[in-house]
């Protein structure tokens, strides 16, 4: 595998579909640059705030990205660059794109209200309540998985309750200081944006620098030492306070500095896949074109066959339902003009993939140090590392180091680790509000307002209680570790994305026009992602004895039968939308 000439292809064909196949979606589904936002009609100051392009972008990419375009591509590297490549490029113009910009499009169309109600207007009240079920299902396992994540990148021990030793407690005890002061530099950037009316250059820059100080306290002070669970928990009191505050004060200024961190991730890497390059270090790669047909990990690598593994797998940065939500829960109450969700919607996804290009080419730098002994003939692989996320920064701090120094190898690896931990930490702030969205909407009548509900609504919908109720059910599911959580957030993200695209499509097709490009997307999104649910239920039901496999096992049977009853709703639609036609 030459990673200079797979980079290098990828970018620029993802280019080619951002401006041609981009382009063509804004013109059939008519995009409209001089009608007014939802943003600007309902500004409140608390949901619905302006916000400018760059702004949006940042927020936007923070919080769909995630730790899922480095996890999954890694996850998935066993079964060969050809099959993860191809994914990542078809899914990414053809399916995510397509996804994230028709989502944000109709949520726009829709006062900027979830997909949930998109549903509602095309599909009936009954779909709508299932798929807001669904979707805040879905989004508890974000919280769940996503926490465990960023407490592992933050603890003194591991989930399971092993110690942390040496460069990786260092590389965690630094990441957890820098947060923290990310933190506050972010309400600091917002005041000056927002309430002293500085302009977002000046504020950037201030930002920016600010960003270098953190940085350099946290890598030489870093005194918080606490273990996975303290954290967990301090994660859960944290995300309760940042979801129900305005989100000019965090969301919007902390997702948009983080951008920065997460742009120098994505430069330092590309400048190091073609830096390696030059000195041939990264022109040779030994990971295999096609891998394994079925493959049993050890916690790094997925198990399971190429289909439906390799689609459940690589969710971000190829398509992931979890986008929708995002798109039509934070993103369409801000953005300013019609004009950039093209941007905002299908640029932030491409951004992802070239995220997932450099995250198989991180993994295929290391592979034979991941791969350790591999036996070829039971599929079973042991492995060096003990996450993606650690597979990442060795595999594109290594190629820093092939043409710098161990010096600035050694900085390359702390900084990607605190990038991946911004990813997450903002993915899961965005998922408790949107999860607060979708507890509050189930409650309401269409057309009603959390001011218009009365008696015992009004307790259901404060803000307040649908947060706790999210926190504590995520945080708890979160105790129980990351991998034993991914698989089924896999699934289940996978299905919400069908049934994302199952919703503008019916929209779509009932406003008159063209929906045609979801047709297959839609389709095959579903069969992969029902499939997959039903090898989960029967895996979690034969191994038994712990709670938490039944309780996973529940969740599926609920997720597959509500997926069944929205895909009927949803047929019955368009057949009715076809013969009325």
């Amino acid at each position: 595998m030459n990673a200079v000439l797979i980079l290098a292809v990828s970018i620029i064909v993802l280019v080619i579909g951002y401006v041609a196949y981009g382009g063509w979606l804004a013109k059939q589904w008519g995009i409209d640059p001089s009608r007014p936002t939802p943003a600007h009609e309902l500004e409140d100051g608390m949901d619905y705030v302006p916000a400018k392009a760059p702004v949006l972008l940042g927020h936007h990419f923070s919080s769909i990205a995630g730790a899922g375009p480095i996890n999954g591509p890694i996850q998935a590297a066993v079964f060969g660059w050809v099959p993860v490549l191809l994914w990542v490029i078809i899914g990414g113009i053809f399916f995510g794109g397509v996804h994230d910009f028709g989502a944000l499009f109709a949520s726009i169309r829709h006062k900027g209200q979830s997909i949930g109600e998109v549903i509602g207007d095309s599909m009936g009240k009954a779909a709508k309540r299932l798929f807001i079920i669904f979707a805040y299902l879905t989004l508890l396992l974000v919280v769940a998985a996503f926490a465990s994540i960023v407490a592992n990148t933050f603890g003194t021990t591991t989930a399971a309750g092993a110690m942390r030793e040496g460069a990786a407690l260092e590389a965690n005890l630094s990441t957890a200081m820098i947060s923290v002061l990310f933190i506050v530099l972010a309400m600091i950037f917002g005041f000056l944006v927002y309430r002293k009316n500085m302009s977002v250059a000046p504020a950037t820059l201030i930002g920016v620098l600010g960003i270098v100080l953190i940085v350099f306290i946290g890598l030489n002070f870093h005194p918080i030492a606490l273990d996975y669970n303290i954290w967990m928990w301090v994660l859960g009191a944290y995300i309760l306070v940042a979801s129900v505050t305005p989100v000019w004060i965090l969301l919007q200024p902390r997702d948009y500095l983080s951008s920065y961190l997460l742009y120098f991730m994505i430069i330092v890497s590309i400048i190091g896949v073609f830096g390696s390059g030059l000195n041939g270090n990264s022109v040779d790669l030994a990971i295999p074109a096609f891998g394994l047909a079925e493959a049993k990990g050890n916690g790094l690598f997925t198990t399971g066959s190429v289909f439906p593994a390799l689609f459940i797998t690589i969710a971000c940065g190829a398509i992931s339902g979890f986008h929708s939500l995002v798109s039509s829960g934070t993103t369409a109450k801000q953005i300013t003009n019609e004009k950039d969700a093209r941007l905002i919607g299908y640029g932030s996804m491409f951004i992802e993939c070239v995220v997932a290009v450099l995250s198989l080419c991180a993994v295929a730098y290391v592979w034979n140090d991941a791969v350790g002994t591999a036996a070829a003939d039971t599929g079973k692989l042991t492995s060096a590392f003990a996450s993606p996320t650690a597979v990442f920064a060795t595999g594109i701090s290594n190629m820093i180091g092939s043409f710098t120094n161990p010096s600035v190898q050694n900085v390359m690896y702390q900084m990607l680790v605190l990038a991946v931990s911004v990813f997450c930490l903002t993915s899961l702030d965005t998922a408790t509000r949107l999860a607060r969205y979708m507890f509050q909407e189930f409650w309401l009548k269409p057309g009603e307002s959390v001011e218009d509900a009365k008696g015992f609504k009004k307790i259901l919908v404060n803000p307040y209680l649908a947060t706790i109720i999210t926190v504590v059910l995520g945080i708890s599911l979160g105790m129980t570790g990351y991998s034993k959580i991914w698989p089924l957030f896999g699934a289940a993200n996978q299905l919400l994305a069908a049934l994302g695209l199952i919703a503008v499509c019916a929209w779509l097709g009932q406003i008159g026009k063209n929906n045609k490009m979801f047709f297959i997307p839609m389709a095959f999104m579903l069969v992969v992602t029902i499939c997959s649910l039903i090898q989960t239920i029967i895996a979690k039901l034969s191994a038994g004895g712990d709670i938490w496999n039944y309780i996973q096992a529940g969740i599926a049977c609920l997720l597959v039968v509500l997926a069944v009853i929205l895909a009927v709703i949803a047929f019955n639609t368009l057949k009715a939308q076809k013969e009325k036609a």
